[in-house]
């Protein structure tokens, strides 16, 4: 058996090698590293597999949903509610940008913002909604949407962990994950599913006037060079990375399909496991439909109920096993984000999670003997 990776991104590169290679000698000898037409051809490309009117690159995803923010005319002081359940990208820029983070619970199951929760945080100075579409799959957007109507609120869909992912709404409407808020960010870091060879993000809007304040905010503010029409940042999507990212996209489907293939033989390992709770699909193709593409599986990620997720996790890495607990403390414990105003009592699930939480190897090289391998490994430390 070959060995295991938490992520395979030399084997991923083996398949994209050659156009890879000959894209990086192309812009090398045309010395054209920023903003060239990689970077713009890419823009195209994403535009119309997203099926959104605009694209903005940048730097990295951090820096996108910060731009994002900034675009909306967010002030010091406003209030946008995000998950506590996430990594601390998402309440690290609203603190940066001095806007008041208020962080809610997370469903059980999916694991992605409560909405009953978004809508009792909800005050006079809310003026955002920030959904994580955690670990692969859409939160609840027909809810969001309503609730940020009805409020007149705006919404921003943090989607660095499901790109490519479809959301069907009540209605049948079928969109992709980052196009149905207001605006969006993604990050393109290299383990994403859309993932470049270094630090790379975007912004997602199908909003004309949004998208040109944006334009001009990635690039120190210019629409025109020398000339700064609003304060912007530095933050750019070099030609490397959009190379990379051009090769990719046209496989993210394949790519996203191998993953859902994984999950689902990993979950058919696990049936009939007590102590062990697979991830919840929410939408009509659970079951195991190969073809859905509802959640992506940027990280596949079980629940153990017996109180040996630490020890399992130690168990798999005397394995040679890799895994990962995404996220072993919630956002509102963290020494930078802790505030008097949160109450344990608010956050059951969050707090229940942290405690139960664990990921498995996920990527599009993993192969049967792997996967079995590793449930194996999972099923005998579980049960002893």
């Amino acid at each position: 058996m070959k060995k295991i990776q938490m992520v395979d991104l030399k084997g991923q590169y083996e398949g994209i090698k050659n156009e890879v290679n000959d894209s990086i000698a192309e812009i090398l000898d045309s010395s054209a590293f920023i903003n060239g037409p990689h970077v713009h051809a890419f823009q195209s490309e994403l535009e119309e597999y997203l099926g959104v009117k605009h694209v903005i690159p940048c730097a990295n995803g951090t820096d996108a949903l910060q731009i994002c923010m900034m675009g909306l005319g967010l002030q010091p002081g406003d209030e946008v509610i995000t998950a506590d359940f996430t990594f601390a990208a998402t309440v690290e820029v609203i603190a940066l940008l001095n806007l008041t983070p208020v962080l809610v619970d997370v469903e059980p199951d999916t694991f992605n913002i409560d909405i009953k929760a978004i809508e009792k945080a909800i005050t006079p100075k809310t003026k955002a909604i920030v959904p994580v579409h955690l670990f692969g799959q859409c939160a609840n957007m027909d809810a969001i949407m309503e609730l940020a109507e009805k409020h007149n609120l705006y919404v921003i869909e943090d989607n660095a962990q499901a790109i490519g992912a479809t959301y069907t709404s009540s209605s049948g409407k079928k969109q992709k994950a980052g196009t149905i808020g207001h605006v969006a960010s993604t990050s393109f870091f290299p383990s994403k599913n859309l993932g470049c060879y270094g630090d790379g993000g975007a912004i997602f809007t199908n909003d004309d006037d949004l998208a040109h304040i944006i334009r001009g905010m990635v690039n120190h503010g210019m629409y025109k060079r020398y000339y700064h029409d609003v304060v912007g940042v530095n933050s750019r999507l070099d030609s490397i990375q959009a190379a990379v990212l051009r090769a990719k996209l046209p496989k993210l489907d394949m790519y996203n399909k191998k993953r859902w293939e994984a999950a689902s033989k990993y979950s058919r390992a696990f049936e009939g496991q007590s102590n062990i709770v697979v991830p919840k699909i929410t939408c009509v193709c659970e079951g195991g439909n190969s073809t859905c593409d509802c959640h992506v599986f940027h990280q596949y990620t079980l629940k153990i109920l017996n109180g040996k997720r630490d020890g399992l996790a130690q168990h798999l890495q005397d394995n040679n096993v890799p895994c990962g607990v995404y996220y072993p403390v919630p956002l509102h414990k963290q020494k930078a984000y802790a505030d008097d105003r949160y109450n344990e009592e608010d956050f059951p699930v969050t707090n229940q999670l942290v405690q139960e939480v664990i990921s498995l190897p996920m990527h599009t090289e993993l192969d049967d003997e792997q996967i079995q391998f590793i449930a194996n490994l999972v099923i005998d430390f579980v049960n002893k």
